[in-house]
């Protein structure tokens, strides 16, 4: 395969046309597309897309399947729902909260299971999957409140747990995820196709494993007193026959959007470095770790996928983690001219705010002080967002239409 040309007109733009390229390869459009015209329906199907990717992939099932595709069904997060896009495909689209489910997630949720109730018996449903789908859909067990679902989200992102953990915890206050979806679709022939969000494209963890079979699994531990309480109302899981008519199957992946960027970096004669390497952990230290690994290494390319977390303070800054790894590199890179670090969610978004990550240099920390900021208290207060605005090193996409965790860049030339 042909390198794709990559604007070449700075280092910086280099970097971004890379981001931009690996963006390109794991579209939800493209992606959703291609397997369906291996595989395509021949009879009637029903269609439900669920999460950050649900037009692009929507829209990717309407190119190959037109007019086979008889009832749709769509809900992403605000800000995500292209209607021009949609516009005119017969479509139901419903916009929800994320990263906080609210009043329109549990709407959401109980539109889905009317969608599915108002389809005739053994009826073939294609869903589409992707990041985002925990908070913007639900049915709450019993005896949890919308109330009692907020207060554990807003734990839970800011615990530093990782996605497994906060998706187990989701998990046990729900009445459809962990596997519980299935037990409404009996009969019907399910074909699953997932864009993953997470480590090792695990489908119990893609959207809380809405359709995929679970066992009783154990929770974090040393979880406060108040949230053990809430998961001991846990719903049944889904029994072994309920997945028997249901197929799941990968079209988008963390491992192929690196394939992307490697593949647009190699004009630019370096040795590439695609890491298989999940990089996770406290978002601030692994900024350092890479940033130095960099600093000692010969001239090359590295590309990691990862998603790290941080530990939020009481009253948190600007920012996400992203923005808290790039600021974190910057400050170790200070001053040396000759690399650059970007790091990037694959959605568009990186905590709150539109900014989907940021691009840093051995200016970075340079141009932000001349705004009177701290790198180092900006980052300790959560607030890389406000210092990286204030050095322009901000990257911002709009939805990508696709989710495949975040993507880190690194380049000494």
């Amino acid at each position: 395969m042909s390198s794709p040309i990559i604007n070449t007109s700075s280092p910086r733009s280099i970097c971004l046309s890379i981001y931009h390229q690996a963006l390109t390869r794991v579209n939800g459009r493209q992606c959703v597309a291609a397997f369906l015209h291996q595989y395509p329906y021949q009879t009637p199907v029903a269609l439900i897309a669920l999460g950050k990717a649900a037009t692009q992939m929507a829209v990717g099932a309407f190119d190959v399947l037109g007019t086979t595709i008889s009832h749709a069904f769509l809900v992403t997060k605000v800000g995500h729902l292209d209607r021009q896009l949609i516009q005119n495909y017969p479509i139901t689209c419903l916009e929800a909260a994320h990263p906080i489910p609210d009043a329109s997630s549990l709407a959401a949720g109980q539109a889905l299971l009317d969608f599915i109730n108002q389809l005739p018996l053994r009826f073939p449903i294609l869903f589409l999957i992707s990041g985002g789908t925990s908070a913007l859909v639900e049915i709450l067990a019993p005896g949890i409140t919308l109330s009692d679902l907020q207060h554990v989200n807003q734990w839970v992102l800011g615990s530093g747990l990782d996605i497994q953990s906060i998706n187990k915890i989701r998990k046990s206050l729900s009445a459809i995820k962990g596997g519980r979806l299935a037990t409404y679709l009996t009969g019907h022939p399910v074909l699953n196709l997932l864009i993953a969000d997470v480590p090792g494209d695990d489908l119990q963890v893609i959207g809380s494993g809405l359709l995929t079979p679970h066992e009783k699994q154990s929770l974090p531990p040393s979880l406060p007193n108040w949230l053990y309480r809430l998961t001991t109302q846990a719903c049944p899981l889904a029994q072994p026959y309920h997945f028997e008519h249901i197929t799941q199957e990968l079209v988008a992946t963390p491992t192929l959007a690196r394939q992307g960027a490697s593949e647009a970096a190699q004009s630019l004669n370096y040795p590439i470095f695609n890491h298989d390497e999940f990089i996770a952990g406290e978002a601030s230290v692994v900024g350092r770790i890479l940033a130095q690994q960099l600093s000692t290494s010969a001239p090359s390319i590295h590309i990691w996928s990862s998603e790290t977390t941080v530990h939020l303070p009481p009253q948190p800054g600007q920012g996400g983690r992203c923005q808290s790894l790039a600021l974190a590199a910057a400050i170790e890179l200070a001053e040396q001219n000759n690399i650059y670090l970007l790091a990037a969610g694959t959605d568009g978004n990186d905590g709150p705010g539109p900014a989907a990550g940021a691009l840093i240099d051995g200016g970075t920390i340079p141009r932000g002080s001349q705004a009177k900021l701290n790198s180092v208290d900006c980052l300790e207060q959560a607030d890389a967002g406000r210092f990286l605005t204030a050095s322009g090193d901000l990257i911002y996409t709009g939805p990508t239409g696709t989710n495949v965790m975040d993507i880190i860049i690194g380049w000494k030339r």
